[in-house]
């Protein structure tokens, strides 16, 4: 599943896959902003950790779980 990460004051978002459920990535960030936490941590699929400031976040956008389909659909 992506995850796209608006963070304020930057040109650019946070981008990666990542194998956890979508429902689990809700949880952390509304827990981590409700909590008033000084960060949430995401890991992608290869491994790698991201943590973000909550302060500095302008949106989290989960995508679909769905796997990608290949060839042609008739």
């Amino acid at each position: 599943m992506e995850i796209r990460i608006g963070i304020t004051n930057t040109g650019r978002e946070l981008s990666f896959e990542t194998d956890e459920a979508a429902a689990d990535v809700k949880k952390s960030v509304a827990s981590a902003l409700d909590s008033g936490a000084t960060h949430v941590t995401f890991t992608d699929n290869k491994g790698n950790a991201f943590i973000v400031p909550t302060t500095g976040l302008a949106y989290v956008e989960i995508g679909t779980e769905e796997s990608r389909r290949v060839g042609f659909v008739a």
